[in-house]
């Protein structure tokens, strides 16, 4: 945990590759201090048929799912660390966006668990 989601259109990753993408998001995550190394995860699905507003405008989004326990400005500032950075190796991109759900504590469970 976090598990860092990204969607985003085919061409992006023609862009940048999605190693390259997936590891600047994890670098920004790292970046916050609230996550250790360790703990983040991030994968990406690039999508081949989408709208965009009823436009092919080029986009990403990333889907962040955290434990619950983190405050308004560290959930605020992982946000802009990571839209920041994407769009500054992928200024082409319109459309660079992210939301942050919070899992909660009494009902995560995962295999270490067991």
């Amino acid at each position: 945990m976090p598990h860092f989601i990204i969607d985003c259109s085919e061409n992006v990753i023609r862009l940048k590759s999605a190693d390259e993408i997936m590891q600047e998001v994890f670098n920004s995550a790292l970046s916050t201090g609230i996550f250790t190394e360790s703990e983040i995860k991030v994968r990406i699905s690039p999508f081949a048929f989408y709208n965009n507003g009823n436009t092919l405008d080029d986009f990403i989004h990333v889907f962040a799912y955290i434990m619950e326990g983190r405050n308004h400005d560290q959930k605020g500032n992982l946000s802009k660390v990571i839209v920041t950075k994407l769009a500054s190796i992928l200024p082409e991109v319109p459309v660079i966006s992210i939301n942050i759900q919070d899992f909660e504590k009494s009902n995560y469970f995962n295999k270490t668990m067991v």
